[in-house]
């Protein structure tokens, strides 16, 4: 195949793996809505409303699978071939990829089926947003980012992402019931709080190590060998430490102060705003960071490529 086959097959697995999102949303969709009807209480494990959420969960592995794809055929369209993290555009694919995934990875053991139609449907919308304002043409990587240390440094860094991503929709749904008084309907099924709340844990808990291994100890060392410094005050290198304080004040108060529920709920939040505002944020309002490759097209012209 040729780079530029590579490449449509990449543009068809987005739009293909998006519908296919969008179907296993749907069928969430008409899972809570048959249980909607019925009290909290009662569990269904046959019928329509079962099987809806077994197909729903049967899409969004599908949808991941054609995810891959996607990404797969992206990094082989440019010449030579290459990871697919060269522009916002991949990195947001790449990170929807792993939210996804990492939900099936934790769909048994946590028993995350509530959590299916808020991650299919953040997924989707993170995918919309890329091919709508994010999308530039596959070009070869700009010279800092051809090093074995961007692979180790990126994938660390998106799976802690996703994992803080799913820890934060479940500090979000913690708030959200504890406020709610419905006998019926979603948040009524939802785990209680005292699950809740340690599944956020479990969850920040686990990407803590793998966040601080991709802020603390790979991304110093791959700027230190395209830089030549260890550590440049970068907005996007500022901002990650920002962020890896933040959790770390979350675990260290559940572990000491014995912070739990609303606190650490909200800490988690906040955790989250300055995860995401790094990994979008800062390409909007900063013009002198060395991450300029992974601006939006729109904004490029005016970042300061450094070498």
């Amino acid at each position: 195949m040729t780079d530029a086959s590579w490449e449509v097959l990449s543009n068809q697995a987005v739009a293909a793996s998006g519908v296919v999102y969008f179907l296993a949303l749907l069928a969430h969709l008409v899972q809570w809505a048959g249980l909607r009807r019925l009290p909290a209480e009662q569990q269904v494990t046959s019928g329509r409303i079962a099987m809806a959420g077994r197909l729903g969960v049967l899409l969004t592995v599908v949808a991941v699978g054609v995810h891959l794809i996607a990404l797969v055929g992206r990094g082989m369209a440019s010449d030579p071939n290459r990871v697919p993290w060269g522009n916002m555009y991949e990195f947001t694919l790449s990170g929807t990829f792993f939210v996804g995934l990492l939900y099936l990875v934790f769909l048994r053991r946590f028993k995350l089926e509530w959590m299916g139609p808020l991650v299919v449907a953040f997924v989707l919308s993170m995918m919309m947003l890329a091919v709508l304002w994010l999308y530039e043409p596959v070009a070869p990587l700009t010279e800092a980012l051809y090093s074995y240390w961007l692979v180790i440094h990126v994938v660390s860094a998106v799976i802690a992402t996703a994992a803080f991503t799913l820890g934060g929709l479940c500090s979000v749904l913690y708030l959200l019931k504890e406020r709610s008084r419905a006998e019926r309907g979603y948040l009524a099924r939802l785990p209680g709080l005292t699950s809740l709340d340690r599944i956020s844990y479990r969850m920040h808990a686990f990407g803590f190590p793998v966040w601080t291994f991709a802020v603390l100890i790979t991304g110093p060392i791959w700027a230190h060998e395209a830089w030549s410094s260890y550590w440049n005050w970068d907005p996007k290198e500022v901002w990650a430490f920002i962020t890896w304080v933040v959790y770390a004040a979350y675990l260290h108060a559940r572990a000491t102060a014995g912070w739990k529920g609303r606190n650490a709920a909200i800490v988690a939040l906040v955790g989250l705003a300055t995860l995401w505002f790094n990994f979008i944020g800062i390409n909007f309002f900063s013009s002198t960071s060395q991450h300029s490759y992974a601006a939006p097209a729109a904004i490029h012209s005016t970042t300061t490529e450094v070498s």
